[in-house]
Parts: structure tokens; sequence; C-alpha cells
């Protein structure tokens, strides 16, 4: 019998998908998730270059090897007053479909915790009252050890719409340099 649930488990595992499997991170203590397959990298938070005239939710640019990539502060873009920068924030490097290529955003989370898989099983609609996000952010709700984790569609929170004057004048400013 033994046997037959360690086999379950095993069978289990492997019906998990890299779709199932999201980044968490925390933000203002509450815990957040993105797919993986949108996260390029996670870098330490470094030099952020200020860009003026630029929505308040943009920190400014860095250069990753040799390309501009905006840098976006999460917490304000959410309507909240921004997280201090402390010893584990980080900025988790995400690639977002654009115009006409697809488009690296570095976005500031307070730390990042650790990749999880969330069967789609385990992933509630996100309630229409009381979210403190825009409906449109949000992917659904994860269920994870009787605690819920916030699975954001970034695709929406960085929408190519939203941002794209934003990547007009980071071209403007890369042609400067």
């Amino acid at each position: 019998m033994n046997a037959l649930v360690q086999k379950k488990a095993q069978v289990e595992q492997v019906q998990v998908s890299e779709d199932d499997q999201y980044l968490t991170f925390s933000l203002a203590g509450e815990m957040f998730g993105v797919g993986i397959m949108s996260i390029k990298e996670i870098i330490e938070y470094g030099s952020i270059t200020s860009v003026p005239l630029m929505p308040g939710f943009v920190r400014g640019v860095i250069n990753l090897r040799g390309r501009v990539v905006p840098v976006i502060d999460l917490q304000a873009r959410f309507g909240r007053p921004s997280s201090p920068v402390e010893k584990r924030t980080c900025i988790v490097i995400v690639e977002v479909a654009g115009v006409e290529d697809a488009l690296d955003i570095g976005v500031v989370v307070d730390a990042v915790s650790e990749v999880m898989a969330i069967p789609a099983s385990d992933i509630e609609k996100a309630p229409s009252f009381g979210a403190k996000l825009r409906q449109d952010f949000l992917r659904g709700m994860g269920k994870v050890d009787g605690k819920f984790v916030i699975l954001l569609d970034i695709s929406q929170v960085l929408s190519v719409e939203e941002l794209s004057g934003l990547v007009g004048h980071l071209d403007e400013v890369q042609a400067a340099d």
C-alpha cells in the first residue's frame, strides 16, 4: 500500500508543468506570484538612473549588459506608497510582449521567496470585491498550505498600451547615450 502512495506522489509531481510554476515574492507583507515563463532573471537592487517626465511608478532605468531596462515600482503601480529599499530588495527582470518585440522590464520587489508549483486546481478566481488591486491585474488566488498567494497577470500589470509611451521615451534616452 505504501508503494502505491509513493507512486501516486511521483505521478502528481510529474504532472506539474512550467505553466503551474510561479516565482513568489513579498511586497508590503503580501505574497505575490508571477508565472516563471515570463521571468528572465533576478538581480540585486543597485544603481537606478531616474528619467525625467516618467510616470510615478517608474523608478528609472538600469543598464543590463548594455541595454536600457525600465524599472517599475510595483507598489506605486498598484497605487500604494513605495516600499523602502532594504537588504532583501531586488529587481525581477520580466519579459512582456511588446508591439514589435518582447520587452524586458525590471520590477522592484521587497524580497523573492521561492518558485512554487501551484496546480490549476488550487487556483481560485480572484474575488471581485475587497481586492486592493485592479481586477485586470489578477490572474487568481493560489492556495498554498492554507494561505493565499496573489497571482498576477504580468502582461496586464505591465500593459504594453500603458507602457508604450515609456518605451518611446526610453528609446530617446538610449539614442542620446
